[in-house]
C-alpha cells in the first residue's frame, strides 16, 4: 500500500511531523500520542522520497522498538527495503560499526560483550586481587562509578589525571577506585571484550581520533531519527551530533515529562537545549492522547505543570471522560495490599476485565513481596516484570560461554565459567595460578594454557594434563566453527564438552526445566539460522549468534507477555507499556517521592516525572494508593501522603469521603493554594488515637485502645482482666496493620480470651486480645 493511504491516517500534528524533511526536527511527544506511528511513517515517507534503506540511521533504547517499527514499515514497503535499514538500539548499531572498524581501536573484530554478571565478575577478581575489603569496596557502586565514568566518556587515564575524580573518592574511603577501574578495562582490553558502556565510549574514541572514519559515516547516513531522545546520555548525544552536524538531516522524538532515567546517565537537557544546539530547527509537538481518558491525561497534566524544567505543552483526550482517579488511603502497607488486591476483583466482577488488563506499580521492588503475599493468597495470577531473562539462567549462560570462548579464546570471564564445567578437576586454586600468571605478564588466560611452561605456571604434571585437554577441546572447537554453521556447531559443543551428560544427569524437576532451556536454546539458534539464511546468508556462524543474543534485553525475552495474569513491576519497568486498569501504590514520602531525592529540586522534578509516566499507563481506569504506616527495618514506621498527591487538581481525583482519615494536607494548604489549581481539597480522614470519627448524630465516638500490660510475668490486654463490655460480637474496630473490622465472635477467658474480627479488605481473622492491638470505634 502505498504511503499515501498511510499519512492520512495521521492527524494534522502528526502529518507536519512526518512531512517536515528539510532540516533537524524536534517531535515532542506527550504520552499516548502515536510516536511509534509518526517515527514509522515518516521513515517510509523518506524511502518515498528516493532515500536509500541503507543510508538512513534510527536509533532506539530497545531491540523490542526497533522491531516493530521495522515490521511496520516493512507492511508499507516490503520486508527487502526494511531489512536494509540501520536500525536498531544504540548498542547493538554501534557495536556494528565497531566491529568494521575494530582495527583503529586495538581490538578484533570478533571482540566478545560483557553483560552486567560479566563485569562484576571481573571486578569482584580485581577487587580480590588487590586484597580489598569488598564490603568498602562494594562491587555494585564500583561498576556504578566505572559506567557513569564510560557514560562520560572519562577513560581510565583521564580518571586518574582527574584531581576532583581522585579526591572525591578519597572523601568516599574508596581512593583505589583508579586503579580499580585501570585494571579492569587492561583486562578487558587483554581479553578482546567491551561491556555495554565500552560501545558507546570507544565509538566516540573512534569518531575522534579517526577523522577519517568519522567522515565515512556522515557521508554514510543522509538521514538519522532517535527515539526517546529524551533518554540520551552525554556519550549517545555527542556522537550523534557528530554524524549530524554537516548536513542536519536530524529528526529526534522524544518527551521531556518522561525522562526518568537520570541514574543511567540520561540528562533531560539533551532534548531540552536540542533547539539552541540546531538554531534552524523545527518544533513540532504531539499533544492528542489516544491511550487515555480525560480524566487521566488531565490529572497528568495538572501534577506534570508543577514542573520549572519542561517543554511547555498541553497534552488533551478525545476518548471519554471516563472515571475520576480513585484514591485509596490504607492503615498499613498489609492492608493497603489486600485493598488492592479486594479491589481488583471487585472491577473485574463490575466489567469483565481480564486479569492481564491490571498493572500494579511500585516504587521500589521492595514493595512487590507484600504484594505478592495479597494477591497470592486471595487466588489472583499475577507475573512480575523484568524478571530472569532466558539468557541470563545459569545453564544458558554456562553454553554461551562455550561459544564465546570458540569465537574469542581470550575471553577471560567465559573462560573462568567454563574451565571446570562440567567438573574436570581444575580447581580454584589452579585458576588463580593461572589468573596470577597472565596479570604478571600483561596477558590472557588463554596464552597462558597455550604455553604454561613458559610462563613458570607452578603445577604439578597431573593438573598440567587436565588443562591440556581443556584446551584442547577449545582448540578443536575452534577448528569445526570455520566450516560449521552456528546450529551444527552448538550441538556439538553441548554433546562434547559433556554439559548433555552431566544436565541429563539430574532428573529432578529443576534439573528437567535445566534439559527444556538447553533444548530451547538450541532450537532458537536453528530459528535464528533459517531466519538469516531465507534473508541471504550462506554461512552463519557462532559469532552472528552471539552479536544477536549479547545486545538483548529483558524486555525483549518476556515470555510470559501474553499470559491472563496481573502485572507486577516498577514504574521505571513500566515505561512505554499501557493496561486498562493502572493501580500506583506506595504513595507516601520518602518512598515516592524517593527519600534520596529530598535535598535536590532537580531530583524531585524526575520523581514527579516518573508519577507522571507511571499514571499515563492507564487506559480506562487508574488508582492512586497510600498507607499510614509502613514495616520498614523491622519496625512500622508512620508515613505521610505524598506530596505529588496535592499536585493533582482535585476535579479529577475522586476522595474517599467516608473513610475516616486524617487531613493529611493540612500542612501544605496554604502552599497549594498558591497554585493555578486551586480548588477546595476533599480529604479522606484517618482515625488516629488524637481524632476521632463522627458518629451519624455528630456526636464524637469514644476510642478505647485494648494495650497489652503487665501483670506479674505474664501480659495480658484489659479486655481481659476486667471483661470490659466495650468489646463485644458487632463491635467495630481497628488495627493498625489490617485496618476496620467487626467482631463476629469471642471465645475463651483471661490470657486464652480470642476476638473473631472480619477486616474489610483481609477478611476474617482470629487475635489473641493479650497481644491484639485493637482499637474499639462503637
Amino acid at each position: 500500500m502505498c504511503v499515501e493511504n498511510y499519512l492520512d491516517q495521521l492527524n494534522d500534528s502528526q502529518k507536519d511531523a512526518v512531512v517536515y524533511t528539510d532540516g533537524p526536527s524536534l517531535v515532542i511527544a506527550g504520552a499516548g500520542s502515536g510516536k511509534t506511528r509518526v517515527l514509522t511513517y515518516k521513515i517510509a515517507y523518506l524511502l518515498q522520497q528516493g532515500i536509500p534503506p541503507y543510508t538512513i540511521l534510527a536509533l532506539t533504547f530497545t531491540n523490542k522498538a526497533a522491531r516493530e517499527m521495522k515490521e511496520r514499515i516493512a507492511a508499507i514497503t516490503d520486508q527487502q527495503t526494511a531489512r536494509r535499514l540501520w536500525m536498531g538500539t544504540f548498542h547493538s548499531i554501534f557495536s556494528r560499526i565497531l566491529r568494521k572498524e575494530a582495527e583503529y581501536i586495538g581490538y578484533p573484530p570478533t571482540f566478545t560483550i560483557y553483560d552486567s554478571a560479566d563485569s562484576k565478575s571481573l571486578l569482584k577478581a580485581i577487587i580480590k586481587e588487590m586484597q580489598l575489603d569488598d564490603k568498602v569496596y562494594r562491587v555494585g557502586m564500583i561498576q556504578n562509578r566505572i559506567s557513569n565514568a564510560k557514560n562520560s566518556l572519562v577513560t581510565w587515564k583521564a580518571y586518574e589525571q582527574n584531581k576532583e575524580l581522585v579526591e572525591y573518592d578519597v572523601k568516599s574511603k574508596v581512593p583505589l577506585l583508579r586503579e580499580i577501574y585501570k585494571r579492569y578495562q587492561l583486562r578487558s582490553q587483554q581479553a578482546g571484550a567491551m561491556d555495554f558502556d565500552d560501545l558507546l565510549l570507544q565509538t566516540n574514541i573512534l569518531f575522534r581520533d579517526h577523522p577519517a572514519v568519522l567522515e565515512k559515516y556522515r557521508e554514510f547516513f543522509q538521514y538519522i531519527l532517535v527515539d526517546e531522545y529524551q533518554d540520551t546520555n552525554f556519550a549517545q548525544h555527542l556522537i550523534v551530533q557528530r554524524l549530524s552536524e554537516k548536513h542536519n538531516r536530524i529528526c529526534v522524538v522524544g518527551d521531556d515529562a518522561q525522562s526518568i532515567y537520570s541514574f543511567r546517565g540520561a540528562n533531560i537537557d539533551n532534548i531540552l537545549q536540542f533547539k539552541g544546539k540546531y538554531p534552524n530547527c523545527r518544533v513540532f509537538k504531539l499533544e492528542r492522547n489516544y491511550r487515555s481518558t480525560q480524566n487521566i491525561v488531565n490529572a497528568a497534566n495538572s501534577l506534570i505543570h508543577k514542573n520549572k524544567e519542561q517543554i511547555k505543552k498541553t497534552v488533551y483526550s478525545e476518548e471519554e471522560e471516563g472515571e475520576k482517579i480513585l484514591v485509596l488511603a490504607s492503615y498499613s502497607d498489609y492492608e493497603e495490599a489486600y485493598a488492592v488486591t479486594s479491589k481488583i476483583g471487585e472491577m473485574r466482577r463490575a466489567a469483565d476485565f481480564d486479569y492481564s488488563d491490571f498493572a500494579i506499580l511500585y516504587r521500589t521492588n521492595a514493595q512487590s513481596r507484600i504484594l505478592e503475599e495479597a494477591l497470592r493468597k486471595s487466588g489472583v495470577p499475577y507475573k512480575i516484570y523484568g524478571g530472569l531473562s532466558f539468557y541470563q539462567r545459569k545453564e544458558i549462560k554456562d553454553v554461551i560461554a562455550y561459544f564465546r570462548l570458540i569465537v574469542n579464546p581470550h575471553d577471560e570471564e567465559a573462560l573462568k565459567r567454563v574451565i571446570n564445567y562440567p567438573a574436570r578437576g581444575i580447581g580454584d586454586t589452579t585458576v588463580g595460578k593461572v589468573i596470577a600468571a597472565a596479570s604478571a605478564n600483561g596477558i590472557s588466560l588463554w596464552n597462558v594454557l597455550n604455553d604454561p611452561l613458559s610462563y613458570a605456571l607452578p603445577i604439578n604434571s597431573g593438573t598440567a594434563k587436565k588443562l591440556s585437554q581443556f584446551r584442547e577441546l577449545i582448540d578443536s572447537f575452534i577448528q569445526q566453527e570455520k566450516t560449521c554453521s552456528a546450529d551444527e556447531m552448538a550441538t556439538s559443543v553441548i554433546k562434547q564438552s559433556g554439559i548433555l551428560a552431566a544436565l541429563f544427569q539430574d532428573n529432578s524437576v529443576e534439573g528437567m526445566s535445566k534439559q527444556e532451556n538447553v533444548q530451547e536454546l538450541l532450537k532458537g539458534i536453528a530459528e535464528y539460522c533459517d531466519i538469516r539464511m531465507e534473508e541471504g546468508e550462506e554461512q552463519v556462524t557462532l559469532a552472528d549468534f552471539l552479536s544477536e543474543v549479547a545486545l538483548l534485553t529483558d524486555q525483549d525475552n518476556d515470555k510470559d507477555e501474553q499470559a491472563n495474569k496481573v502485572t507486577l513491576m516498577t514504574v521505571h519497568a513500566a515505561k512505554g507499556l499501557e493496561f486498562k486498569n493502572v493501580f500506583v501504590v506506595g504513595l507516601e514520602e520518602d518512598l515516592f517521592p524517593s527519600l534520596m531525592s529530598k535535598d535536590s529540586e532537580r531530583a524531585i522534578e524526575e520523581e514527579r516525572r516518573l508519577f507522571y509516566v507511571a499514571i499515563t499507563r492507564a487506559e480506562q481506569n487508574c488508582i492512586l494508593s497510600y498507607a499510614k504506616s509502613r514495616f520498614r527495618n523491622g519496625q512500622s514506621n508512620v508515613c505521610s501522603p505524598s506530596r505529588f498527591l496535592r499536585d493533582i487538581d482535585t476535579r479529577f481525583l475522586n476522595m474517599p469521603a467516608d473513610l475516616s482519615v486524617a487531613d493529611p494536607f493540612a500542612s501544605a494548604r496554604k502552599e497549594y493554594s498558591n497554585s493555578p489549581f486551586n480548588s477546595p481539597f476533599q480529604q479522606p480522614r484517618m482515625a488516629t488515637t488524637e481524632t476521632y470519627p463522627t458518629s451519624s448524630s455528630g456526636q464524637k465516638s469514644r476510642l478505647k485502645r485494648l494495650e497489652p500490660e503487665v501483670s506479674g510475668e505474664s501480659v495480658v490486654s484489659k479486655s481481659s482482666i476486667g471483661d470490659m463490655p466495650d468489646l463485644q460480637v458487632g463491635s467495630k474496630v481497628h488495627h493498625d496493620r489490617f485496618g476496620d473490622g467487626e467482631v463476629v465472635a469471642i471465645d475463651g477467658e483471661g490470657s486464652n480470651k480470642k476476638a473473631t474480627v472480619e477486616f474489610t479488605h483481609l477478611g476474617r481473622k482470629q487475635l489473641l486480645l493479650k497481644y491484639a492491638k485493637l482499637t474499639v470505634l462503637s
